[in-house]
Parts: structure tokens; C-alpha cells; sequence
């Protein structure tokens, strides 16, 4: 009986968290007829090491260092909410489907990218990725990208997905907490209740004004970076004008991605590199 029970146990622990459930896969967009206008860049971008810059995406990185830990910070001004884009892993939506941060973003030609919300790790939470609804089943706060490109910050549970989608949104990302709203920072202390909570790595969004992003990713959990607190993250957006700012998954999933390499150094702590996750958000073209 004993033994029954054990593999029991093993096989619900594999069906959790290892074995992929593809629930849809996404078809690439069809060709696009003669007259369409087709996203693309008209001319050479101008690229450096820590910057891009073409008609339609500036984009500037800074690499920074307070309260011991290092952190990265983008900051983004596109001239359209269509470069502001997401992608699954392997271009399927499930369960347990997973690729690094750098592969995803590779996939489908990102210019930058971080890591989403890992939505593949719960069964809630409304999934919107580029106008198409995934999921429906609410869970907490989320962060709501319409088709203008603007942040607000939605209960969930009071709200259905699909008038969202109705309605215009473009992306809907279900992690949280939301670090800033309408210009104040609402979290503080509080909002972290153990010590392993408290200093981590982070990646988180806000936005500044129309189409002006800023994206923050942190290392931590080693003795060269500690991480941030979501109150010291909440700051950091803040002191750049956010109106909205939304924290996405972290710890060792946190990755900045740029021009083909990985700007931050992914932890969780016991190992370094890139953690599988199941989705990012990118500025990109595709």
C-alpha cells in the first residue's frame, strides 16, 4: 500500500510541475496581402551595447547599483502599443511548457525582452496575450495593457476577462502585487511578510506616459547583490515618473535580454543561469 501511495504522490508531483500539457498552440499570423502595412524598420537601427534605436523603438539601458544590489534599468519609448508584445514558450499555451527567456525572445526576433508572469505555474489568472484570451479564471490583481499601449491595474475577481478583451486590451499579465497606481507607490512593509520575501530578484513594468516605458530587473540571492525589497522596487519606478508600475514573476526567473545576450546574471540562489519559464514580455517587430 505504501508503495501505491508513493508513486501516487511522484506521479501528481510530475504532472504538476514536469509533464507539458499543450492546451493550444498558436498558429503564426498569415501572410499579410499587398495592401496591408506590415510592421517592419524602414531603416538600419542604430545599435550599441546598451542602446537600440530605429523609427519606431528607443530603447536605453543602465546598469546600476544601491542598497547592495545591482539592477538594471530600461527605459522604452515606442511609437506604436503593437511593439509591445508578449510570446509563450515554444509558442503553445499549457501546462509545464517552458523555454528560457533568451530562446522565447530569440523565437520570435525580440529586440529586449524580460520574463512574464509565468502564468504555466498556476491554473488562475486571466492570460490576454496579444489580443487573444487564454484563460478566464481570475485570481488577484492584474495588470492591463490596452490597445493604446496604456497601463491600469484590475481586480480580477470582479472583473471578466473577456469584456477586457471587448473592450480593447491588448495584454492582461497576472503576478503582482501592483508596486505603483496612479503615481503613488502602494505597497510598502507590509506587503512582504517573511524574511525570504523581502530581498530578491525582481522584474517589474511601469509606465511613464504615453508609449514611455520603463522596465527594472534586479539580481540577488548572492553575496554580490542582495535583491530588492517590493518597497525598494516600488521606489525605484517612482523616482522615474511611473503613473502605473506592476511587479511580473522573479526570483531565479528574472532575466533582462538584449540584442542576442542576457544583460543581468538569472539566479535562484543555488544555481546560476536562465530558468525555463513559460512566457516573456518583448519590444519587438513579430
Amino acid at each position: 500500500m505504501s508503495i501505491v501511495l508513493t508513486l501516487a504522490f511522484v506521479f501528481v508531483l510530475l504532472d504538476s510541475f514536469v509533464i507539458p500539457k499543450e492546451q493550444e498552440h498558436i498558429a503564426p499570423p498569415p501572410e499579410p496581402e499587398e495592401n496591408e502595412t506590415e510592421l517592419s524598420v524602414l531603416k538600419e537601427p542604430l545599435v550599441t551595447n546598451t542602446s537600440y534605436e530605429d523609427e519606431n523603438i528607443k530603447i536605453s539601458i543602465e546598469a546600476l547599483r544601491e542598497n547592495g544590489t545591482d539592477f538594471y534599468v530600461a527605459d522604452i519609448r515606442i511609437t506604436d502599443a503593437a511593439y509591445l508584445r508578449t510570446a509563450l514558450a515554444k509558442n503553445s499555451f499549457g501546462r509545464n511548457i517552458k523555454e528560457t527567456t533568451s530562446e522565447t525572445a530569440q523565437a520570435n526576433n525580440a529586440i529586449f525582452a524580460v520574463n512574464g508572469d509565468y502564468y504555466g505555474f498556476r491554473d488562475t489568472g486571466f492570460v490576454l496575450r496579444n489580443g487573444v484570451l487564454y484563460r478566464e479564471t481570475g485570481s488577484g490583481r492584474a495588470l492591463v495593457i490596452d490597445g493604446e499601449g496604456n497601463f491600469s491595474v484590475a481586480d480580477e475577481d470582479d472583473n471578466d476577462a473577456k469584456s477586457f478583451m471587448d473592450n480593447g486590451a491588448w495584454q492582461i499579465l497576472s503576478f503582482g502585487p501592483a508596486l505603483v497606481e496612479s503615481g503613488e507607490i502602494v505597497v510598502g512593509a507590509s506587503s512582504e511578510t517573511s524574511k525570504s520575501l523581502r530581498s530578491n530578484p525582481r522584474t517589474a513594468i511601469g509606465q511613464v506616459s504615453q508609449l514611455h516605458y520603463i522596465v527594472i530587473v534586479s539580481d540577488g540571492r548572492t553575496k554580490e547583490s542582495k535583491g530588492f525589497s517590493l518597497l525598494e522596487l516600488a521606489r525605484e519606478f517612482d523616482r522615474r515618473g511611473c503613473t502605473v508600475a506592476y511587479n511580473l514573476d522573479g526570483g531565479g526567473s528574472s532575466t533582462m535580454y538584449f540584442n542576442g545576450r542576457i544583460i543581468n546574471k538569472p539566479t535562484d540562489g543555488r544555481k546560476e543561469g536562465e530558468r525555463t519559464v513559460s512566457d516573456i514580455v518583448y519590444i519587438g517587430y513579430q
